[in-house]
């Protein structure tokens, strides 16, 4: 069934609207027909089955059948800060997280990122990964759509990952617990989970972390690509809390 997502304001006494490109992609894409069922999820996790009523190209209506919680959603909220990787090695990475749980993606710069994007470019950027996560909640059928922020300093990154229940920070070098030694028993409120670019962290940047309040979590005896370590992460962690 196909998935759409909206805003609050667009739900309205057992009726939702569905505008812009979504509306036109059930009009012209799908050349859906009135009756025909729909599914459209809302920023506070609620799945809505739907008919559709009424098909334009800008606007499209729909009553709602049954209204549930949506069943894709982690059981712990985490946040993912990923230091800029090259490349479109970001575009995957948030592709992948969306399909994991994650419900926000941040990027960073640290001491060994490469890529830093101009300022007037940073934008546009963020809306196209904006995008990409839409696309793959749809397709995962996740209830929301993970939010992607514009970049961070590395110190700012410290302070908003610190503020989780439990802040992560992934590092391959000496002073690390295995990371399923940093997993409490109970689900944590909230978890962060920040990771570095192709070439890691420096010893000065972990001994900032450390002194911030994050736990320096080891992934392991090998040494992962920037892309892969995110998604390591995010794996063990919906093992140990969701499966």
């Amino acid at each position: 069934m196909p998935r759409f997502f909206v805003s609050d304001s667009a739900v309205v006494e057992g009726a939702v609207s569905i505008t812009g490109a979504d509306a036109r992609h059930i009009a012209r894409s799908l050349r859906m027909a009135v009756g025909d069922a729909v599914t459209v999820c809302t920023p506070a996790g609620r799945e809505l089955d739907c008919r559709l009523t009424r098909i334009r190209d800008e606007l499209c209506e729909a009553e709602i059948a049954e209204e549930r919680e949506a069943g894709g959603e982690s059981p712990v909220p985490i946040s993912l800060y990923v230091a800029y990787p090259k490349g479109d090695k970001l575009e995957t990475v948030v592709q992948k997280a969306t399909e994991l749980g994650a419900v926000r993606v941040t990027p960073f710069y640290s001491t060994f990122v490469v890529r830093r994007p101009r300022p007037e470019k940073i934008a546009a950027e963020t809306e196209r990964l904006c995008r990409i996560a839409a696309e793959a909640a749809k397709q995962c059928r996740r209830g929301i759509v993970p939010t992607v922020t514009p970049p961070l300093s590395f110190d700012e990154t410290l302070a908003e990952a610190g503020r989780a229940d439990l802040p992560l920070f992934c590092y391959e070098g000496a002073g690390t617990l295995p990371l399923p030694a940093c997993l409490p028993a109970d689900p944590p409120k909230t978890v962060s989970v920040v990771v570095g670019s192709e070439g890691g962290f420096s010893e000065d940047e972990a001994a900032r972390a450390k002194s911030a309040g994050l736990l320096l979590a080891g992934l392991g005896k090998r040494i992962l690509r920037c892309e892969t370590a995110p998604l390591f992460a995010l794996s063990c962690l919906a093992f140990r809390y969701e499966l």
